[in-house]
C-alpha cells in the first residue's frame, strides 16, 4: 500500500468524494467468517468497529441485531458518513460514532467485548511497526477480560510484532480473486487476537501441588 494510507490527510482527501468502498471482501462475507464469535456475545455486547472508513460493516452488526456498537475513524468525514449510511439504512441512528486515533484511543470509560477492523489496521501499519503496535496496546487496554479483536487483512505476517500483547490465531485465509486463471494464488487474512495473560496468572500455586 502507498506509503501516505497512514495520513488523515490522505483520507480527507479521499472521503471528500468516496461514499463507500469495502476492503478486501464484502462486509457479508466478513460478517459470515466472523459469525461462530458473534454467536457467543449477547446482543447487549459493547463492540468497537475502527477504522470504519466508508464500510457498511457497522450496518451488518446491527441488522444481526447488536446496537452498542461505537464507529470510530480518525477522519471526521468517515464518522458523517457512517451516521448517515446507517440513518438511511434504517431511519434512526442508535450506534455511536466518534472521531479517534487508534494509536492513542481517549474513549469514555468502557470495555469492549469485541473489537474488529477491516483492514485499519493494514493502513495504521503503514506508518511503521511502532505504530501498530501502539494501537494493539491502546485496544488491548479497552478490552473486557475475555474480549478479542479479529482483524481482517492482506498480510500474512501483519501482527508478527515483538511485544505484541495479543495470542494470534488465524480464523480464514480468504482466496483474492483472479484476473486470470494462471494467476499465482492470493490470500486475505482474517485473525482473532486474544489478550495475553499476564505472567504468573494462569500457574498453579504450589500449595496445590
Amino acid at each position: 500500500m502507498p506509503s501516505d494510507y497512514e495520513k488523515q490527510s490522505y483520507w480527507h482527501t479521499r472521503f471528500a468524494s468516496e461514499k463507500s468502498f469495502e476492503w478486501l471482501i464484502p462486509s457479508a462475507t466478513f460478517m459470515d467468517i466472523i459469525e461462530p464469535h458473534l454467536q457467543q456475545l449477547p446482543s447487549s455486547a459493547a463492540i468497537l468497529h475502527f477504522g470504519l472508513g466508508t464500510s457498511d460493516l457497522q450496518n451488518h452488526l446491527r441488522k444481526r441485531g447488536f446496537t452498542n456498537i461505537t464507529n470510530a475513524d480518525y477522519e471526521e468525514l468517515a464518522i458523517e458518513h457512517g451516521r448517515q449510511r446507517e440513518l438511511d439504512a434504517f431511519g434512526d441512528v442508535q450506534m455511536t460514532y466518534l472521531v479517534a486515533d487508534a494509536t492513542c484511543l481517549d474513549m469514555p470509560e468502557r470495555q469492549f467485548d469485541l473489537v474488529v477492523d477491516k483492514c485499519a489496521a493494514d493502513a495504521i501499519s503503514c506508518g511503521g511497526s511502532d505504530a501498530l503496535l501502539s494501537a494493539a496496546q491502546e485496544i488491548a487496554k479497552y478490552l473486557a477480560p475475555d474480549g478479542i479483536w479479529i482483524s481482517l487483512s492482506y498480510s500474512a505476517s501483519r501482527f508478527e510484532l515483538p511485544q505484541l500483547p495479543f495470542e494470534v490465531q488465524v480464523i480464514s485465509r480468504i482466496p483474492a480473486p483472479k484476473l486470470k486463471p494462471t494467476d499465482p494464488d492470493i490470500y486475505h487474512y482474517c485473525y482473532l487476537l486474544r489478550p495475553k495473560r499476564h505472567p504468573g496468572s494462569w500457574e498453579i500455586p504450589e500449595s496445590s501441588l
